[in-house]
């Protein structure tokens, strides 16, 4: 569906022309699927935008959004750009003490939130700012929910349900015709879209200005390349604040047209999908990750033969399910066995995960393992990398059909160029480069040259097809003492792939060996426990059992094994390693909201386990500060024991 749109609001007045009465938008709500058609989305828009506007808010002020995926929280995006105003998406499980440096940073007044938690820590936000003292010119004045459920006693200044704001709305267009028509009909291409804030990994979030123009030739390129349209169905999950989210669920909604598929909650995501048949899926990693450790447990679970017949079905998948999925050239009698396998276990597999209508899945967000990707794709999902980052609208590359290699992020995307610096970080410029930092020339400076391209902060190279392969964060990128080069995002990958594992962080820079933490997989190692009588009592119990220690050090063996057989990666095999008591949480700042490590602060919180794991200790005693979901603080403490992996003589690669 061509259109000529160059601004989201336009983009959304074209398809409520041309298909009024198709759905835009479903909602899971008390186990019920609601509709809204485009015609609906447009008008609803519009009420907001008017509603908005009757409040005070004005064109280049910027509307802070935080909550689940709730389709007025989506439209709202779309009302505050009607005005022009910029739509600033936060993390819905950040801490108020976090929200309130990006509220401040984006001199924030109008705030749509999705219920009562958020509102309680908006108020709380609120507080924050007038306890900084006089002088705080923009605090938070307007707050408008969605679910007002557990608000109607809530008499709070600035407080305003969506139901609210819709009749003011619908009041302020009677009153002033045209004011919204002409509010869209000024906006420009150029004009900011959306403010996304950085993860904050090695510092404070910085605001990403990203312009209407960016984001849509970001969208239009992969609707083109993957054919995407009127009549697809995507499900909406991930964080909005997420640069992921506003790429498949804003920028590709509205310029192909298809259906945004909003689930009743994050616990009710598998069930909503396998409803829904989705023909269109994307996620980070850790939600592949996820569904993989899910399916493991079933299957562990599982009496003997099935186990047997999924064994057998996964070993001819791996060996030449993704060269069917690429349309290579395979043998007749393995395709036959293929397509058994595939009503046997594939198609059974796919309809569990609620992908049997996938036409197209992508992930992107941080590294894939290749393990990981080329078991989706063994079993006929259509699983496809992007890469890119929140300066890029997460649009740099990415893979064509037929064109998939396990190593790589795929070729530049459509409008976008690569080249690799001289010390091996990857360079990027195009159509989807940041205009800005909000309010920071300094930080664009540093990441812009003169010649256009954005610093990734990658480290990567090309083949001499143009694919690039991302090795780790250019930052990370080290050497070992022996010369050896240390990517340890590739090593933590290829440890993430066992389900057992849910998170690992290596060290081995400018040392003799690499070590490791690692995190299990409380849900798959309990229930690997039980089924062998083993009793625990909680994370710091289990993590420490010999058994387990036993089972993580299989795990390490067998990725040892793999580093060995790879050219140049034996001098980085793991030779020494400690569960962790606790998991890496956001929450006590050892990863970002969306997952990725603070490798840095993680180094230097434990930095009594680095030293103990490089001592050659047998233990280590450690009691960490925790905080938990209520804002209380606590502690946890362990004796630590230190396990030494098994490790493989390099393997020579045939001449």
């Amino acid at each position: 569906m061509k259109t000529t749109a160059t601004t989201f609001p336009r983009l959304l007045l074209d398809h409520a022309q041309r298909q009024p009465t198709a759905a835009a938008v479903r909602e899971k709500d008390l186990g019920i699927w609601q509709t809204w058609t485009w015609e609906m989305t447009a008008q609803a828009v519009r009420e907001m935008a008017c509603g908005l506007a009757s409040l005070g808010f004005k064109p280049f002020d910027n509307l802070a959004i935080v909550g689940a995926n709730r389709p007025h929280l989506y439209m709202a995006v779309i009302a505050a750009q009607s005005l022009r105003g910029v739509p600033v998406p936060l993390y819905q499980d950040a801490v108020a003490a976090e929200m309130v440096f990006m509220l401040n940073d984006a001199s924030i007044e109008f705030v749509i939130a999705e219920d009562q938690e958020q509102v309680d820590k908006l108020l709380e936000c609120r507080e924050l700012q007038q306890a900084q003292g006089e002088g705080q010119v923009h605090a938070i004045r307007h707050i408008i929910y969605d679910d007002p459920r557990g608000l109607r006693h809530y008499t709070q200044p600035g407080l305003m349900s969506f139901t609210e704001l819709r009749e003011r709305g619908r009041a302020f267009d009677q009153q002033h015709p045209g004011h919204v028509d002409r509010a869209i009909a000024s906006g420009e291409p150029d004009d900011v879209g959306v403010i996304l804030y950085t993860s904050g990994t090695t510092g404070r979030p910085k605001g990403v200005c990203q312009t209407h123009a960016s984001f849509i030739a970001a969208g239009h390129g992969g609707v083109v390349s993957d054919r995407l349209g009127p009549g697809d169905n995507i499900m909406s999950y991930l964080p909005m604040a997420w640069v992921g989210d506003h790429l498949f669920s804003v920028a590709q909604w509205l310029v192909g047209g298809f259906t945004l598929n909003c689930p009743e909650s994050a616990a009710t995501v598998m069930n909503d999908m396998r409803e829904i048949g989705p023909s269109y899926y994307f996620g980070p990693p850790r939600t592949f990750e996820g569904l993989l450790t899910a399916v493991s447990i079933r299957m562990e679970d599982a009496a003997a033969p099935k186990r047997w017949l999924y064994a057998k079905c996964m070993a001819l998948a791996q060996r030449v399910g993704a060269d069917i999925l690429n349309g290579a050239p395979v043998g007749a009698l393995d395709r036959f066995k293929y397509a058994l396998g595939d009503l046997l276990v594939y198609g059974p597999l796919r309809n569990v995960l609620g992908m049997s209508r996938i036409r197209v899945a992508y992930t992107a967000g941080a590294a894939i393992g290749p393990d990981l990707f080329r078991f989706y794709r063994s079993i006929g999902v259509n699983l496809k990398q992007f890469y890119g980052q929140t300066e890029t609208c997460a649009y740099v590359c990415l893979q064509q059909d037929g064109k998939v290699k396990l190593q790589t992020v795929g070729t530049a995307a459509p409008g976008m160029e690569l080249r690799i610096a001289d010390n091996g970080e990857v360079l990027v410029r195009g159509v989807s480069v940041l205009k800005e930092y909000y309010k920071r020339p300094d930080a664009t400076a540093e990441v812009l040259d003169a010649d256009g391209y954005f610093h990734t902060g990658d480290a990567g190279v090309l083949d001499s097809e143009g694919h690039l392969r991302i090795i780790d964060r250019a930052k990370d990128v080290g050497r070992m003492h022996g010369g050896a080069m240390f990517a340890p995002n590739y090593i933590e990958n290829k440890l993430k792939f066992f389900p057992q594992i849910k998170e690992a962080v290596c060290f081995g820079d400018a040392r003799d060996e690499v070590c490791a933490f690692i995190n299990i997989d409380y849900e798959a190692v309990g229930n690997w426990a039980e089924r062998r009588g083993l009793a625990y009592g909680g994370y710091v119990d289990l993590a420490g059992k010999p058994e387990v220690l036993t089972l993580i050090a299989e795990c390490v063996q067998k990725v040892n094994a793999d580093l060995a057989a790879e050219s140049g990666m034996a001098d980085t095999q793991i030779a020494r390693f400690l569960v962790l008591h606790k998991e890496l949480d956001p929450d006590d700042d050892e990863m970002t909201r969306t997952r990725k490590v603070r490798r840095g602060f993680v180094a230097q919180k434990y930095a009594v386990l680095v030293d103990a794991l490089y001592d050659g200790r047998a233990e280590q005693f450690i009691e960490t500060q925790v905080k938990f979901e209520d804002g209380r603080t606590g502690s946890v403490s362990a004796t630590l024991p230190i396990v030494d992996a098994t490790r493989y003589p390099e393997v020579k690669a045939a001449a």
